[in-house]
């Protein structure tokens, strides 16, 4: 019979990073309500104010892979408060900024404390009871996008009805809080690669490919995407990673170790992830335009930031309602048919869109279903990577996962926001996105959840019993912990 104070204390660490994970992916949002006023209130420009938006992804694309690496070395829960730090530091930074400058650097100080969620859901492999695993990696898999979409709006309601300093005031109590929390209810446990050697060449080269490839990604249509820069940028990302997968295969203790990467069922895992990754954004880009754009247009319904939020915001809630279900589907049918199921329920909400785009329920509803599928694929793709990783990999391979999403959303948003310049009309002066414009978009996430959903079918089943020594290891080591 299961400890009931062992019981309890698995829920408290589950509950702990959940918590920690919504708590991050609320930092992301922050700004959002923000952003068309962020010119006036940093006396800058439009393009330097972008930069607020844009650091957060770029320091949290290279800071996620290298703390899941060290999390493997040093201890997942050192590394889990080594993250809160720079949370509390960026949002004390922003809070008293004036300036576009310290802003940006409170905005990169948060990127670096992203690494939270990958990290979190490694180290429930090791203190979560077995029966309890699937659901706890769902719930904790799945904050990211509960937090996004509640804090939207939260952050809406903040910056409309008080000062827009008391966002980042209140992600400072916060941060300090999931610092606290972790102090006290996460255990300690033995590092599982404690003697390898942290890889800061592997980490630099990464760090270049990652910088310039998002760089390039998310600026190429302000830049222009045949201008030197944006090409030079995707050329240096090209040679940079080369270099660096060079490096890897070489390398005695690698950041990531490719070979395992290369296993088919993390390969299509994290190919899926990307893809799933399109998917969820391609809704969060659309969603909030249509909502806000003026009814004049003839298809945008004419709502505030904060409705529009708020109509968003019970994809939130399901998805919370959705993981504990996951789990549960994981448990009774694999992760491989949960992460299908998932990306299929998300391609079932891009075509329902189609037919309820032209009211702010049918937009509600359309989240809440879109939302489902994200749930159970996030909580799906972890268990699919953990299942096929050393334990000493686990940190690691999970921050390379959680890369692969944020990747996914990054091209996503290239791709729908280059749809979106494309096809436009003009209303009252204004150059807007049509209604067809709209329309392909959704089509696209439709097509991509679709593609996500055939390349889960390819991901291979369990891994062999020549691998069963390694999976007792792991076991017992697991349960070494837990005792």
């Amino acid at each position: 019979m299961e400890n009931p104070e062992a019981r309890t204390r698995s829920g408290g660490v589950v509950a702990t990073l959940a918590l920690a994970g919504t708590v991050a992916a609320v930092m992301q949002t922050l700004v959002t309500p923000l952003i068309a006023e962020l010119p006036q209130l940093l006396d800058t420009s439009p393009s330097n104010a972008a930069w607020v938006v844009t650091v957060t992804l770029l320091v949290a694309a290279v800071c996620v892979p290298v703390s899941g690496r060290l999390g493997d070395l040093v201890g997942k829960r050192r590394m889990l408060l080594v993250c809160a730090v720079p949370l509390v530091l960026g949002s004390v930074v922003c809070a008293l900024s004036s300036t576009v400058l310290p802003m940006i650097v409170g905005r990169g100080l948060q990127g670096m404390g992203m690494g939270m969620v990958p990290l979190g859901i490694a180290l429930l492999r090791d203190v979560v009871p077995a029966q309890k695993l699937s659901g706890s990696i769902a719930l904790v898999s799945a904050s990211m996008g509960i937090g996004g979409a509640i804090g939207l709006p939260i952050a809406a309601a903040v910056a409309q009805y008080a000062d827009w300093r008391a966002l980042f005031w209140g992600s400072a109590v916060l941060a300090l809080l999931i610092g606290v929390l972790i102090h006290v209810m996460v255990p300690d446990v033995p590092a599982g690669a404690k003697g390898q050697r942290f890889d800061l060449a592997g980490a630099v080269g990464l760090a270049i490919g990652l910088v310039s490839l998002l760089l390039a990604a998310s600026k190429g249509a302000d830049w222009g995407w045949g201008s030197g820069l944006t090409l030079g940028l995707f050329a240096l990302s090209a040679v940079a990673l080369l270099t660096w997968g060079w490096w890897e295969l070489r390398t005695r203790d690698p950041l990531i170790d490719l070979r395992t990467t290369a296993r088919p069922r993390v390969l299509l895992t994290n190919l899926s992830s990307v893809l799933v990754g399109v998917g969820m954004y391609s809704f969060m880009l659309i969603a909030p335009q249509l909502l806000q754009f003026p009814e004049a247009t003839g298809y945008g319904l004419g709502q505030s930031m904060l409705a529009a939020g708020l109509y968003l915001a019970p994809g939130g809630v399901m998805m919370m309602l959705i993981s504990p279900l996951g789990g549960k589907l994981i448990n009774s049918r694999g992760p491989r048919f949960a992460l299908i199921a998932g990306a299929l329920v998300l391609s079932a909400g891009y075509g329902l869109a189609q037919a309820l785009m032209g009211s702010a329920v049918g937009l509600m509803i359309v989240g809440i279903v879109i939302s489902s599928g994200v749930a159970l694929a996030y909580g799906a793709m972890p268990a699919l990577i953990m299942s096929a990783v050393p334990l000493s990999e686990t940190a690691a391979a999970n921050g390379f996962n959680a890369l692969m999403r944020s990747l996914g959303t990054t091209i996503g948003a290239a791709v729908i926001g280059v749809v979106l310049a494309q096809l436009t009309v003009s209303v009252g002066g204004r150059e807007l996105a049509s209604e067809s414009g709209f329309r392909v978009g959704l089509l696209i996430g439709c097509a991509v959840a679709l593609l996500s959903a055939l390349v889960a079918c390819a991901i291979p089943g369990p891994r062999a019993a020549g691998n069963a020594a390694q999976d007792e290891e792991t076991a017992e080591a697991a349960a070494e912990v837990r005792a």
